[in-house]
């Protein structure tokens, strides 16, 4: 077989496999996976949590700003409030101010979504972490208020 042959023929043979995968494609529907929504699965996880006594577990979700508190001004200086999550349950977040902005105008009964660790303690748990890793050791957190995020 002459070198063009032999050119002509793997040409044809790219070109019967592309069009073979590409009707096999097309054929295949498309799988739809449900959206799990931040709030649920946050919750879900918390109260499990909590239930487990759990700590150093990333965690995220929104809830209801339901109080604000004190900063804590010992050590780091951390932005406090505790949130209703939508199964009822509630949890402290600490914000680290000293590595991440201060959330802006936080009201009581604002929506506030969050991203961060999870500790246990015996009043529903802490959310920490809600920064920045400024030394890129642990996935970094953040808090979402008013289309805006703080890490």
């Amino acid at each position: 077989m002459s070198q063009t042959k032999k050119v002509v023929v793997g040409v044809l043979i790219i070109l019967v496999a592309g069009y073979v995968g590409l009707l096999q494609r097309q054929q295949t529907p498309p799988v739809v996976v449900p959206d799990a929504t931040p709030q649920s699965v946050g919750d879900d996880q918390i109260t499990r949590a909590y239930r487990q006594r759990a700590k150093d577990l990333q965690v995220r979700g929104d809830g209801e700003v339901v109080r604000l508190l004190a900063d804590d001004l010992d050590g780091s200086r951390h932005q406090r409030f505790i949130l209703r999550l939508a199964s009822g349950h509630t949890v402290l977040i600490a914000h680290n101010i000293d590595l991440a902005p201060r959330v802006d105008a936080i009201d009581v009964g604002d929506t506030i979504g969050f991203s961060g660790v999870y500790e246990w303690n015996e009043r529903g748990g802490v959310v920490h972490w809600t920064h920045h890793d400024p030394q890129g050791r642990r996935q970094g957190g953040w808090i979402e208020h008013r289309g805006r995020r703080y890490r």
